[in-house]
């Protein structure tokens, strides 16, 4: 059969990583973490090398729809306002990403700080049912956020009378490398609650506020993570122990089913995509030379190369720094020895838990890796596919959000049905 054309091809921005942005920031919109029009006229005169410029847009644009939604909690239309915070947070997390390709990262943390404000002044405002919760981790703590998928007057209720209470099932949804709180609520979060689910997110090491706060840094051994996250939830009244789902969005595709060869309390998994050797996306565009000396141990020399290279690009320099810096390493050779240990190629077969996979065309990140993973774990992994005809295509399918949820859940809706024991004759 013919390969079929992204309708899209045409694109957003002549540079290919700000194209994916912009999609990425407009399959928000039917979650209500975007509007299309204030989008597209926010990075419409953007020139493609102006880094400066590409910062501004996001960042004023998050600044402008914070101050509508300040004046309507001041005004008291609390609907909207909690539009508007929820909009702004997600402008303010693409302006925090946009810091990589800017000289000084001065502008980091005020940018998150702003994003972090305007995503709790929407939990604050959006009448939704949410508790904060702080899982006990190695010392410290990672922050989360529950959202209980009963409303206010049945959570006042059962509060007076906690025999009303009925568990529930429960998504905990583990991010990416660099997502925002806010591209969860996108991703599964609200989905998740619109189909009565409890639904839980949380800064992990290396994520959000745990790096940029805290310095704390990631780890391969995601099982280290889960289960505290997992010790944190499974005695509450309100869930369903046998019915928790885990969900992990775009480098989660590595963290859930790593976790998960250890971890076997969840029912059921979703991975969007899945994600076998993490370092693959780091090394597929080196030079093959430098890669033979990171093979052959010649550390000294790859560092010396790589600091070569990257002289000629400040952006990219830029760029590096801020994806080597949630690894919690120095130097080039150390930073992608570390990425190395992310693979699950040898703990995959131990995965218990149904596990379904997504496979969008045109993956640009890991290629083929969905597929590695059904393979490795052909008992309990589903691979399902999305096409670029149906507007789904490339990494988590940015533009086919809705598509997503649909699928994804009538899957879990189905995994995670109660088993029906028949009564004794």
């Amino acid at each position: 059969m013919p390969a079929h054309h992204d309708p899209f091809d045409a694109g957003f921005s002549g540079d290919h990583d700000r194209d994916y942005e912009i999609r990425t920031v407009l399959g928000g919109a039917p979650s209500g973490a975007a509007d299309v029009g204030e989008v597209l006229a926010a990075v419409a005169h953007v020139r493609d090398k102006d880094h400066q410029g590409w910062f501004d847009a996001w960042h004023d644009l998050g600044d402008r729809v914070a101050r509508t939604a300040t004046d309507a909690a001041a005004a008291g239309h609390d609907a909207s306002a909690a539009a508007a915070f929820l909009r702004a947070s997600a402008y303010y997390a693409v302006a925090v990403d946009a810091v990589a390709a800017l000289e000084d990262d001065g502008l980091l943390l005020p940018t998150f700080r702003k994003h972090r404000d305007a995503w709790d002044r929407w939990v604050g405002t959006s009448g939704l049912v949410v508790e904060r919760i702080d899982v006990p981790y190695e010392g410290t703590t990672l922050p989360g956020y529950f959202f209980s998928a009963s409303d206010a007057a049945s959570t006042a209720a059962i509060a007076a009378d906690p025999g009303q209470v009925r568990p529930r099932r429960l998504l905990v949804a583990v991010n990416g490398s660099d997502g925002s709180l806010t591209s969860m609520w996108t991703a599964c979060l609200a989905g998740a609650l619109r189909r009565g689910y409890h639904a839980f997110v949380f800064d992990g090491p290396g994520q959000q506020s745990m790096l940029f706060e805290h310095q704390v840094p990631f780890r391969h051994d995601f099982e280290a993570v889960l289960t505290p996250v997992l010790d944190a939830l499974v005695d509450r009244h309100d869930v369903d122990a046998s019915r928790i789902a885990v969900y992990g969005s775009s480098q989660g595709g590595y963290w859930v089913p790593r976790a998960l060869a250890f971890e076997h309390r969840p029912a059921a998994a979703v991975v969007d995509p899945g994600v076998v050797q993490v370092a693959a996306s780091w090394t597929r565009t080196m030079p093959k030379t430098l890669l033979k000396l990171l093979d052959e141990g010649k550390d000294h020399a790859f560092d010396r190369d790589m600091d070569l290279g990257l002289r000629l690009s400040k952006a990219t320099a830029a760029t590096w720094r801020f994806r080597a810096r949630p690894y919690g390493v120095e130097g080039y050779a150390a930073t992608l020895r570390e990425v190395q240990k992310y693979d699950l190629r040898d703990v995959a077969s131990r995965i218990t838990t149904p596990l379904l996979v997504t496979a969008p065309e045109g993956e640009q990140f890991w290629p083929g890796q969905s597929e590695e993973l059904v393979r490795l774990a052909p008992d309990v992994a589903t691979l399902v596919r999305f096409t670029a005809a149906e507007g789904a295509s490339l990494h988590c399918q940015p533009l086919a959000r809705t598509l997503t949820e649909q699928r994804v859940f009538d899957w879990l809706d189905e995994a995670l049905a109660p088993v029906l024991v028949a009564a004794d004759d």
